[in-house]
């Protein structure tokens, strides 16, 4: 867990929690290095579930979390417009498997830092493929994940660093979920309880982002170095793979994977999408 501390002259930032992967990156950039450095006070954990665990304690204001926990924590409501999402391939969120067809897949090893990822595998295998699947949670690490089971669930900054050893297959998991509903698919959203306007409104997620956006050559030298990974190809995961806007498409996305999640028991029902309001008046 990192924190980045940086209070306003009256002490109200409002506490905020994030994943430090560099699909949240552009999110939080702006809290790090930009102009809204004074607006908040930022904790930032490799474990996107971890963030969930922060906001449902009142441990933070708001969170970006795993969008899952928004059927399962009560009086959350969502930012609107901001997300970590993707409309085709993700490339960050991937099933790693030697078995080339999915339908040969009984057992899966699931990320210890995922949520929705997590249901979302099985989304896929009960309404896609038709088939239940057994599963585990497991530090990610792929070799000895698949030790244990047919297909190993990787997410985040690991699922795009993992070697790819011969005779491994990897599937994108918005792919999949593109290939067979034509939408657009969110993992992560701003959440905070419904009390919290004020604080919603103060940390401004929407310019947060625009102004992360704008800055990605700042973020890409940065993860580089992190990663290890061609400039190149951190550029085009920021540009072409992880789409940060809820718009209408992603929205339907959205709200159809919390119907999938209930038609198969995953949550107890599918809560209708509450927004906040986050105009100025």
């Amino acid at each position: 867990m990192g924190i980045i501390l940086i209070a306003n002259e009256a002490g109200a930032a409002p506490r905020l929690a994030a994943s430090s992967y560099l699909n949240s990156a552009p999110l939080i950039w702006s809290y790090t290095r930009g102009s809204k450095r004074s607006r908040a006070e930022l904790f930032t954990d490799a474990a996107p579930a971890r963030c969930a665990r922060m906001l449902a304690r009142g441990e933070v204001d708001a969170a970006l979390v795993p969008v899952i926990e928004y059927q399962r924590l009560p009086e959350v409501a969502v930012v609107p417009g901001v997300c970590v999402g993707a409309r085709r391939a993700v490339r960050s969120v991937v099933l790693a498997t030697r078995r080339a067809d999915l339908r040969e897949v009984r057992r899966v090893a699931l990320d210890e830092s995922s949520r929705t990822s997590a249901a979302l595998v099985r989304v896929i295998f009960r309404e896609f493929y038709d088939q239940e699947i057994e599963t585990t949670t497991r530090h990610p690490d792929v070799r000895s994940m698949l030790d244990e089971a047919d297909a190993a669930l990787i997410i985040g900054d690991p699922a795009m660093t993992f070697a790819r050893e011969e005779g491994l297959h990897v599937h994108d998991l918005a792919s999949l979920w593109r290939e067979h509903t034509g939408l657009g698919f969110v993992f992560a959203m701003w959440m905070a309880h419904e009390s919290d306007t004020e604080a919603v409104r103060a940390a401004d997620f929407a310019g947060a982002r625009d102004e992360g956006v704008a800055h990605l050559e700042e973020i890409i030298e940065e993860y580089e170095r992190e990663l290890l990974l061609p400039r190149e190809e951190l550029r085009s995961y920021l540009t072409e793979n992880v789409c940060f806007e809820l718009d209408d498409e992603m929205r339907a996305g959205l709200e159809l994977f919390f119907r999938l999640s209930h038609r198969h028991g995953l949550i107890e029902r599918a809560r209708p999408l509450r927004l906040f309001d986050v105009s100025d008046g």
